[in-house]
């Protein structure tokens, strides 16, 4: 199948990036002086192709469309066509060198995105630029339009957002060949057991200062994860006055902090459901930094209950709806 014609013209700004000449300028500043610092902040060539599941679709895909136009190809291992389009892709991620990146999504592992994304048949390609998902084609396409389709893309990226990309260390492969095993990192069990003990006594900068200090060596570390999050929820909440804030947020439905310390007071009180449907909906009437926070700050209490639960979960779905 052809691709689609694509039309760029709908494509919204979902971080309300400013004026396009100058957030062109300064990422190509940005660019420019990691590449003089000697790679500094520049990712590997393996970086460029992306596996991503529904639990990383939000950092990976949604939060890197920030800086770089990110492609998804949604494939199956069953599906002949995606044999053929999917190398084709991952050599055009590594040729175009940092101007997108190619996320790749095994279908049969991730259904809630294929059905969020509306997809009938693979292989289908879409694009997501600032946070703004849009389709490019479906099927398989000759090179030359699929090369046509990505420059158009890229300068969509550009023009509108500022985006040009980010920078590939081209040595960063051969490091990592002759890198050493990692060790792995840690334990960290007293600095933990600080934590929570400062958490218990009500230290909450105490808390929030010990989880940080096991995620600035370890940053996957789940349960530091949890705590920090616990640990900020609880140093937000701790000197409010819960009666102005439901009283400041049914007034203020568009007042976007009391809204947020709302969401808060409904987590601690055990209303999750509450808590997620308000920002939720705080992010679908907003827009630029005040959808920006509201979108954090639902992120930081997914932390809290922890990202396999089921309200989790269908708060995620809700949020992709609205940011789509």
């Amino acid at each position: 199948m052809q691709p689609r014609n694509m039309s760029m013209s709908g494509v919204v700004d979902l971080a309300a990036v400013k004026a396009a000449g100058e957030a062109k300028a300064k990422a190509e500043q940005a660019r420019a002086e990691a590449a003089r610092q000697g790679g500094g902040g520049a990712v590997s060539p393996s970086a460029l192709v992306i596996d991503v599941d529904e639990a990383g679709f939000e950092s990976d895909v949604l939060q890197r469309s920030a800086e770089v136009p990110v492609v998804i190809d949604f494939w199956a291992e069953w599906c002949e066509p995606c044999k053929q389009l999917g190398p084709l892709l991952e050599r055009l991620a590594r040729e175009y060198n940092g101007r997108f990146v190619l996320a790749k999504i095994d279908v049969d592992a991730n259904q809630m995105l294929m059905q969020q994304f509306g997809i009938q048949g693979i292989p289908a390609v879409f694009a997501v630029v600032a946070g703004q998902a849009l389709p490019l084609f479906q099927g398989v396409a000759p090179e030359a339009q699929i090369r046509q389709t990505l420059d158009q893309l890229i300068q969509v990226g550009e023009e509108r957002f500022g985006l040009t990309g980010i920078v590939v260390d081209q040595d960063a492969a051969e490091d990592a060949d002759r890198a050493p095993a990692e060790v792995p990192a840690g334990p960290y069990d007293a600095l933990l057991e600080t934590a929570a003990r400062a958490l218990d006594a009500n230290d909450f900068a105490g808390a929030v200062q010990a989880y940080r200090d096991v995620l600035s060596d370890d940053p996957a570390n789940t349960e530091a994860k949890l705590g920090l999050a616990q640990a900020e929820l609880l140093s937000r909440v701790k000197d409010m006055d819960a009666q102005q804030v439901r009283k400041d947020a049914a007034e203020g439905p568009a007042d976007v902090a009391a809204q947020l310390a709302a969401a808060d007071l409904d987590l601690v009180g055990g209303h999750v459901e509450d808590a997620f449907g308000r920002l939720v909906e705080t992010v679908r009437r907003t827009f630029g930094d005040d959808r920006d926070a509201a979108r954090v700050r639902l992120l930081e209490l997914f932390e809290v209950i922890g990202p396999d639960d089921p309200r989790v979960v269908a708060a995620r779905t809700a949020l992709a709806r609205v940011l789509f």
